[in-house]
This record gives C-alpha cells, sequence and structure tokens, in this order.
C-alpha cells in the first residue's frame, strides 16, 4: 500500500506545546519546545473502515507521540509527524499468510533410508549374544 503522511487530514491532529524537561538553561525553562502529537484512529476519515479497524487493532483508538529530542518546536513537530508516518505505515502492512509446503517424494525417501541406516547400525553394535 502506498501511503504518506498527507493522506492524514491535518484538523485530526492535535498538537499540544510545553516546556521540556531536564537540563538546559534558560532556553529550556522559558520556551514551549516539548510536542505532544495525538491523532484519533476511531474519527479518521483518512483511512477506510478495515484500514481503521486494522489500525485500532494493534495501536488502540488513540494515538499518543511526545517528542522533546530538539530545542526546536519546529523540528520536534516535524519528528513526531515522521514518527506518527511510520508509525502508521508499519501497522498497516500484513503478511501474506504461509502455505505450509509438503515435503518431496525424494526428501521423504532419503529420510526413510536414513532410518533404515540407523537403525542397521544399532543392530549390528548388539552383537550376537543380545537374546541369550
Amino acid at each position: 500500500m502506498n501511503w504518506n503522511s498527507s493522506d492524514i487530514d491535518r484538523n485530526e491532529l492535535s498538537f499540544r506545546y510545553t516546556k521540556s524537561g531536564g537540563p538546559g538553561g534558560q532556553h529550556s525553562n522559558k520556551v514551549n519546545t516539548r510536542v505532544e502529537l495525538t491523532w484519533s484512529i476511531t474519527d479518521t476519515v483518512s483511512f477506510s473502515d478495515t484500514e481503521k479497524e486494522l489500525l485500532v487493532q494493534r495501536l488502540g483508538p488513540k494515538v499518543r507521540i511526545v517528542v522533546s529530542k530538539y530545542r526546536s518546536q519546529k523540528r520536534n513537530k516535524d519528528l513526531a509527524l515522521q514518527k506518527l508516518t511510520s508509525l502508521v505505515e508499519r501497522n498497516l502492512k500484513t503478511e501474506p499468510k504461509r502455505v505450509p509446503s509438503k515435503p518431496s517424494a525424494s526428501k521423504k525417501k532419503k529420510r526413510v533410508d536414513d532410518k533404515r541406516k540407523r537403525g542397521a547400525l544399532k543392530r549390528q553394535r548388539r552383537g550376537d549374544d543380545y537374546f541369550d
């Protein structure tokens, strides 16, 4: 499936900006650089019902991504969108169902021959006085 982040309507995404925790001096104490992105999968119109069902089953009804890696709010917002994109891409992929194969005739014959050889080796090791 070809999907990209522009498929999600920006009105469906909710951003919240707060101060980042940890060290960083005056800049981090006064600027809201931490980004929290929330997206409701159940309310989206960007995907079909089957895709929404698959995403809800794998991710839950709401997705919440928090990023505070960079000092820039814009870079954190871009990273949050990128994370959302990769998360949705990963969870929309479905693996094809595995069809179990049967062993070939030559494999069956080889297995039986190996068993026969192993049994003969064990009989040979027993010796003649085994039944005495």
